[in-house]
């Protein structure tokens, strides 16, 4: 974790939108003669052309030489993106200043959404699994390459959220319940899209949504109450940590209210990300999420998302002239605009005159596969994995995922990638879907073994064809996606009654799982192995037989916790948490009503990991859970120096032996406990380190926290409203899982 890609000068980007089903229709005006022959070459007549200036020169240029409505046009996305047009749904701007560049939008946290002839990689929580920097930046930049070559160049994502219900219909795309490994993950991503490019394209990054987005359910009409400690500690701290690694050129404000005020019109947005947080971009609205003119400018939105609505030339120009809003105000949000376009690229690098039909590579279809294979995650596995048959030998397959024919309208696409509302198709086109049963068929036969399959439609036939088997494998899935949360943490299709009568067919039943969250498993002793494969995208077959037949060595790690039940998670103690209530108490929204949803986040910081260890809740699978073909020994835990001052580096080392018979990937995390002054009760990540043996290899391993990781090991104190570093004993832990028991202390005095 201590190692970073290398930065290469950030790449900045912005839409007409992708979003199916959200898009308004763009009118084609054409545009005067003069717009059309503008020679910008001539950096004379078009100073903001010139590339040996800076950005904030060259944004002062071209607004220098705007008209009021011109500058108008970059607060909204469409006009600011579609240079030469003029009218846009109704409302008419004047064509913008000549040698502006053309910026389109897309939706892409898990890929180039909604477009074909691109790779569709695994969900973000699958990303999120491997804990790999560079592997999510490479990842990542396969995504700016498609983007811009099928002609997007701003990417709407990453998404962070902080995992405060697994009930929340977007987790598969987010990075899990720990703000460090979220910000970190963030920030390889960012990177990776707007750093990759090499002078061959700009691409620009967009974190979403800021702050407090943590459930799908009435997201537009609810209130995320929470208390200023919990905010900066759990729900800012991703967004800082990305920051501080990375330069994204967006945020995206989000649907909700924070404390009775939505969030694109919250002081936050300058108070705390602009001016706490170090953000120097723009600010994007989600779609729909700007409710006003004057107070949302007033709070920092710089650009309203597709087309104008609050953010209107009459609207603003009766703000300014009530006094509502100061030029000065709409200078700035279209300079921030104006500014990271140039710096990021977009003037100076167009997008392709003919968009490519087919982006996706063979490079990006192994990256893919190797992305599906260490997301993956071994929950549990008594020796049956991995599989070692012989000639003759039959595997059964079972459960209608496992298959591109679909059962009842379920297949293997259904689980490709996260579902865009809860019943429809996926995100990602998955064009080139190999399934589990094609890639397992081919990979048995390299054993002389066969593969039968049942669609687990009729459970008498699946026991059958279970009992007659020497293995069975059996898919269990949970789809989930925008819109609406999960009802419940069950498998759907009749999932759990499936694997229950598989498992009593036969005694060697393995478990896949393809899923967007965690999963009650009242199975999970019937089962001898259990492999979580999240959304798993086009090469989820391949990787599916890698991990299965041990041809890669499983390394995945959960980001989130998995809780035996529901009834155990943190929202679930009372109605007022999740899923919020309504000024009588009820849960329920009458019909008709734009009454706000009050979600209270009285449960604070004991989000995720932190609350299953401060209440004595045992786990089915804790964070950073994870097997391995292998196994590995932790000893010799040291923290140097022992007793320090505040603010100086912290080093933890330890020794880490593969103690197995074969070569395996250990993800070493290390958590810190702060002293009892500060009241938590429960370990935070602090680190990790990604390390790969021999059988019988042993290395010395160091997790360092420098001065600037110190935050990790600090709590926020409203009464002063800043950071502080409490004074005492620090208990240390590393190993496997949030539930290591290696450890030491170190002292701050």
């Amino acid at each position: 974790m201590t190692t970073h890609p290398p930065r290469r000068g950030v790449r900045r980007a912005v839409f007409p939108i992708a979003f199916a089903g959200l898009v308004t229709p763009l009118v084609v005006v054409a545009a005067p003669a003069n717009a059309a022959a503008a020679d910008c070459s001539d950096v004379s007549a078009y100073p903001w052309t010139d590339t040996s200036k800076t950005p904030d020169e060259r944004a002062h240029a071209l607004l220098e030489a705007s008209t009021q409505h011109q500058k108008y046009r970059w607060l909204v996305e469409q006009p600011a993106n579609s240079p030469e047009q003029t009218e846009f749904s109704g409302v008419t701007y004047p064509v913008q200043v000549p040698c502006t560049p053309t910026v389109v939008y897309t939706d892409g946290p898990d890929g180039v959404r909604f477009t074909p002839g691109v790779t569709a990689f695994p969900a973000p929580i699958s990303v999120a699994s491997t804990w790999d920097e560079q592997l999510t930046y490479d990842r990542s930049a396969a995504v700016a390459a498609e983007a811009f070559a099928t002609g997007k160049n701003v990417v709407l994502g990453p998404g962070l959220a902080s995992g405060r219900t697994p009930l929340s219909g977007r987790t598969a795309e987010y990075f899990g319940e720990d703000p460090l490994l979220t910000g970190v993950l963030a920030a390889a991503t960012v990177n990776g899209l707007q750093e990759s490019g090499d002078g061959e394209r700009a691409v620009l990054a967009n974190l979403k949504h800021y702050v407090g987005n943590e459930q799908e359910l009435d997201r537009q009409l609810s209130s995320s109450d929470i208390d200023e400690r919990t905010r900066r500690q759990i729900y800012d701290l991703p967004f800082e940590i990305t920051m501080d690694r990375s330069d994204p050129a967006s945020v995206m404000c989000s649907y909700n209210q924070i404390d009775d005020v939505y969030g694109c019109e919250n002081p936050l947005l300058d108070d705390v990300l602009r001016d706490d947080l170090g953000f120097d971009g723009y600010v994007l609205s989600d779609f729909g999420a700007v409710h006003s003119t004057a107070p949302s400018l007033d709070a920092g939105l710089d650009q309203e998302l597709n087309r104008p609505v609050f953010f209107t030339p009459e609207l603003l120009d009766q703000a300014l002239a009530a006094g509502e809003v100061t030029q000065e105000q709409i200078d700035q949000a279209a300079f921030r605009v104006v500014r990271t376009y140039l710096a990021g690229g977009l003037f100076d690098h167009p997008l392709p005159t003919t968009p490519v039909a087919d982006a996706a590579t063979p490079e990006h279809e192994a990256l893919a596969r190797r992305v599906a294979a260490e997301g993956s995650v071994l929950l549990a596995n008594d020796g049956v994995l991995p599989l070692a048959p012989t000639a003759g030998d039959t595997i059964a397959l079972i459960g209608p995922t496992a298959s591109s024919t679909p059962t009842d309208g379920i297949s293997a696409a259904s689980v490709c990638s996260m579902a865009w509302r809860f019943n429809d198709a996926g995100t990602m086109e998955c064009e080139d879907l190999v399934s589990p049963e094609t890639a397992i068929r081919e990979r048995a036969a390299q054993d002389g073994a066969t593969v039968t399959y049942s669609d687990g439609s009729d459970v008498t036939a699946a026991a059958a064809a279970a009992a007659q088997a020497d293995v069975a494998v059996v898919f269990g899935y949970q789809r989930s996606g925008e819109f609406s949360d999960l009802p419940d943490l069950r498998l759907q299709g009749d999932g759990d009654a499936l694997i229950e009568v598989v498992a009593a067919a036969n005694p060697d039943t393995v478990v896949v799982l393809q899923t967007g969250s965690a999963v009650e498993m009242p199975w999970v002793d019937d089962a001898r192995a259990v492999l979580e494969t999240w959304y798993a995208g086009e090469q989820m077959g391949p990787a599916t037989a890698d991990l299965l037949f041990g041809d890669v060595n499983p390394s995945g790690r959960l980001p989130m916790t998995f809780p035996v039940s529901l009834a155990d998670t943190p929202t679930a103690a009372s109605p007022e948490r999740y899923p919020g209530t309504f000024a009588d108490g009820s849960t329920t929204r009458p019909e008709g009503s734009t009454e706000i949803r009050q979600v209270e986040y009285s449960e604070g910081l004991q989000v995720g990991y932190r609350w299953y260890e401060a209440q004595d809740i045992e786990p089915l699978f804790a964070f950073g859970h994870g097997l391995s073909y292998t196994d590995f020994e932790y000893d010799k835990v040291k923290v140097t120096p022992a007793s320090t001052k505040e603010g100086q580096e912290v080093r933890i080392r330890f020794r880490l032996t593969n103690t197995g018979d074969r070569v395996g990937t250990e993800t070493a995390q290390a958590y810190v406990t702060l002293p009892d002054s500060a009241g938590e009760p429960f370990r935070r990540l602090v680190g990790w380190e990604q390390v790969t043996l021999q059988p019988g290899e042993h290395r010395k391993v160091e997790i360092t926290l420098t001065a600037e990781d110190l935050r990790l090991a600090q709590y926020w104190d409203e009464s002063t409203d800043s950071w502080q570093t409490p004074r005492g004993t620090y208990q240390v832990h590393v190993g496997g899982s949030v539930e290591a028991t290696a450890g030491t202390t170190f002292r701050v005095r």
